[in-house]
């Protein structure tokens, strides 16, 4: 199936919805645009990025690029296919993340369940595959979309968001290393549903054919440095929600036992990627307004810098000397438009800039 065509799908599938507006969060930046560096320029939008301790970064193409590899590593200044060129065994991956334990985890999505959901795992001492775990029908079924993720600090459990933007019933999944063995959580529950919001990225409000909106989910996630709590929100929401890990891990609680420890922890922008520090801080990319703010442990919401040159902030991960690996996938030029019009808009970025945080690297 062709993506104009698969797009055609999603779209007939969205449910027509309100047009408000969320209102503008940001402040004045508290680091300027000038510290913003370029890491690369790209042919193809990034997605997801994962930097590993020793410096070594990994970054998705956006799957909506239609790009001619999913994963990649940026070496000598390019990227090259991660394992290798010869290494056919993804779908459709967007997200990645570097574990405590030295490993590559990417999710793929497989083509919102078409093909087959996937979790893999590749040792970076050796750049081989170390796990792989085949997601069953009912915890990612066809139109699924497992967007998104993070892996505790033991490396035993991760976390995933199923922004579900077609069949519009979101859910997280957990996921047991060790057991092998996924379990779907808190589906369609308020905290994960979109809102009536329509998202305006600069120069265009993503309506499919000025018809449907674009409601996504949940997408945003991240876990504290600690492991004990996890942030999440809708991508179309005003708000930011959270739940103590040790709920999510406890499979007797029951949907209605699990979902009352769910808290409701503050203001958010329309919001893609996240991430947290060791202060506590969570990170939240503001595709409208072209940002990274922060929720503070106050729960305040501030902006962390803010630049035009920033299109559509995506994904986040820490590096190494602190800091801070952002992707501009710029998805106002990318979804629903014609390959010639991406490559016009070309090239795309990843950024890089000092939060002044600290952080463990890879997420």
């Amino acid at each position: 199936m062709t993506r104009a065509l698969l797009g055609a799908l999603a779209a007939i599938a969205l449910a027509c919805g309100g047009r408000a507006r969320l209102d503008d969060r940001t402040t004045a930046p508290a680091i300027p645009g000038s510290a913003i560096e370029t890491v690369v320029d790209l042919d193809y939008p990034p997605g997801n990025i994962a930097v590993a301790p020793n410096g070594r970064i990994f970054f998705t193409l956006h799957p909506d690029g239609s790009p001619p590899f999913d994963v990649h590593e940026l070496k000598d200044g390019r990227p090259v296919p991660y394992p290798s060129a010869d290494y056919h065994d993804y779908q459709t991956v967007l997200a990645l993340r570097v574990d405590r334990q030295n490993r590559l985890w990417a999710l793929d999505y497989a083509a919102y369940g078409r093909g087959q959901p996937r979790l893999l795992a590749f040792d970076l001492a050796t750049d081989r595959e170390v796990h792989r775990y085949d997601f069953p029908s009912e915890d990612a079924s066809l139109l699924s979309m497992l967007n998104d993720f993070q892996v505790s600090p033991d490396g035993k459990t991760i976390y995933i968001a199923d922004a579900s933007p077609i069949r519009q019933t979101p859910a997280l999944i957990v996921y047991d290393v060790e057991a092998k063995r996924s379990r779907r959580v808190l589906e369609s529950h308020p905290s994960l549903l979109p809102e009536g919001y329509v998202i305006h990225a600069p120069g265009r409000d993503m309506v499919i054919f000025g018809v449907y909106v674009l409601r996504i989910g949940v997408d945003t996630i991240a876990l504290s440095r600690d492991g004990e709590w996890l942030y999440y929100g809708p991508v179309n929401g005003g708000r930011l929600y959270r739940i103590e890990t040790k709920y999510l891990r406890d499979p007797s609680l029951d949907a209605e036992a699990l979902a009352s420890h769910v808290e409701d922890y503050g203001l958010k922008p329309l919001s893609d990627g996240a991430s947290t520090d060791d202060a506590g801080n969570v990170y939240l990319t503001d595709m409208e307004h072209s940002a990274v703010l922060t929720i503070g442990p106050d729960r305040q919401l501030r902006t962390l810098v803010k630049d035009p040159k920033l299109r559509w902030p995506d994904g986040l991960s820490f590096g190494p000397d602190g800091w801070l690996y952002l992707t501009s996938s710029a998805l106002e030029d990318v979804v629903f438009v014609s390959n010639a019009t991406m490559h016009a808009n070309a090239p795309y970025q990843i950024f890089r800039f000092q939060p002044g945080a600290t952080a463990q690297a890879g997420q």
